[in-house]
């Protein structure tokens, strides 16, 4: 005989599920890692604002379209095809900063709805730069803030850490000749 759910169970779990989905204004995530890079400020300003070479040192970045051909202005937009976490889908940056080579920042719509966004600050330090970079994301649903909380920010924390780490490698020669063949350093634009 099969078992079937009472009526009065479907109602909880159809309640469940709607209050785990339901869009609620659940705050956001910060991720922010940091590193001293050898090279000036202009020169680390210059190459992380070129669209062009975020696939060169972010595991994240797939590929990218538009304007990717030199450190981008307040306004301009570029797409980002990514995997972020296991999560793969295509961004929307804006760029809504830019105080170069100190400060810019990147507003992000995914194509499914979420939003991020992307800020790198640049000091000079002891003949280099420390580089910062945050990168904020929004927790739109109960589910995704408990998602969250048990593995993808984790995951997120360590994929942006690499990106440091290779983002630093690139910029002071010492990554794998396969990586840095890929482009050219752009020191200017």
């Amino acid at each position: 005989m099969k078992k079937r759910i009472p009526f009065f169970g479907l109602i909880l779990l159809l309640g469940a599920a709607g209050v785990l989905l339901a869009p609620m204004p659940l705050g956001s995530t910060h991720i922010y890692n940091s590193t001293v890079i050898e090279r000036t400020p202009a020169d680390v300003y210059n190459y992380v604002t070129t669209p062009a070479n975020w696939p060169r040192w972010h595991p994240s970045s797939l590929g990218v379209s538009g304007d990717i051909d030199h450190p981008l202005l307040v306004g301009e937009v570029v797409m980002e095809d990514f995997l972020v976490a296991g999560y793969q889908g295509k961004v929307k940056w804006t760029v809504v900063e830019r105080q170069a080579p100190m400060r810019w920042a990147i507003s992000g719509q995914i194509e499914d709805g979420g939003k991020g966004k992307v800020s790198y600050r640049l000091t000079q330090v002891n003949g280099g730069t420390r580089f910062e970079r945050e990168f904020e994301y929004s927790r739109p649903n109960l589910l995704f803030l408990l998602s969250d909380w048990v593995s993808l920010r984790g995951k997120v924390s360590a994929e942006s850490a690499e990106a440091l780490r290779r983002l630093k490698a690139v910029l002071e020669g010492t990554a794998p000749a396969s990586r840095v063949a890929e482009g050219p350093l752009r020191s200017g634009a």
